[in-house]
């Protein structure tokens, strides 16, 4: 498949897989709509890239707990690209805190950044995908949207309620040409631990043993561009741990004493 002259948005790219897949897709020839809160770290991805890559390029900041501002986000984009190509939802947060001790606030945060912030910006952009008949949304959840551990409890059901509003809206628009990929990472090696809320919403600022021993977010993004290109409903990327995915739906009752047991950070 031929990337030139394809438009691909990518929220929560100025780190971690969103910036590894933002790479991947400008190295393909593909223009590059580049988004997260941070408009310095996004300027420092788009300077490593050649001046060819660059000018196929846009910086569009956005927060996602801002909803009420992505339907001007959209229409910037529109307005330099003409048309979206692929939405990619990689823009969020994690959490890393028992239930007893994360307050309603911060499972609300959580879900207002990944949840709701995804959702606004989909259904701003989802009328360009009808009127073109075109179009593919790709989810970067988790296998936390699969299966659920402890110390994630705000995250899980964020991830979880993604995979049941995408699964909808992919019945829903299949007709109208709308492809939905969900991707489903395990342990990558990114900030995403040491930038996790714990139950205070202050930040855990330390990496999970685990989470540095993932696979590269460069690993992650060559595998989630490869599911997008064969526009696959759903891709676990990972090592042992998405094993967990098969367990949950064939044993669930061991799936569940793992679970309890299972070193999680």
């Amino acid at each position: 498949m031929s990337w030139l002259n394809k438009t691909v948005w990518i929220t929560g790219a100025s780190s971690g897989i969103g910036r590894a897949a933002a790479n991947r897709w400008a190295a393909l020839g593909a223009r590059v709509i580049l988004s997260s809160r941070k408009k310095e770290a996004l300027q420092e991805v788009a300077n490593q890239w050649t001046e060819e890559q660059r000018s196929r390029s846009l910086i569009l900041p956005l927060d996602l707990s801002q909803s009420e501002q992505l339907p001007g986000k959209v229409a910037e984009a529109l307005q330099w690209a003409g048309t979206i190509d692929v939405m990619v939802h990689c823009g969020g947060i994690s959490q890393r805190s028992t239930v007893l001790e994360t307050t309603l606030e911060v499972d609300r945060r959580v879900m207002e950044v990944d949840y709701f912030g995804t959702l606004a910006l989909t259904k701003a952009l989802l009328p360009h995908f009808v009127e073109r008949k075109a179009g593919q949304f790709v989810v970067v959840t988790s296998l936390m949207g699969l299966f659920s551990s402890p110390l994630r409890s705000g995250y899980c059901g964020a991830k979880h309620a993604l995979h049941g509003f995408f699964e909808s809206l992919r019945a829903e628009h299949h007709d109208d040409g709308i492809g939905v990929t969900m991707v489903c990472p395990g342990f990558i090696h990114t900030n995403i631990s040491m930038n996790a809320v714990v139950g205070d919403g202050s930040q855990q600022g330390t990496m999970d043993a685990k989470t540095g021993a993932g696979l590269s977010p460069e690993e992650c993004a060559a595998k989630m561009v490869r599911a997008v290109e064969r526009r696959k409903p759903e891709v676990l990327i990972g090592r042992f741990e998405i094993v967990g995915a098969y367990l949950k739906r064939f044993a669930p009752r061991l799936m569940r004493r793992i679970v309890r047991k299972a070193a999680v950070t």
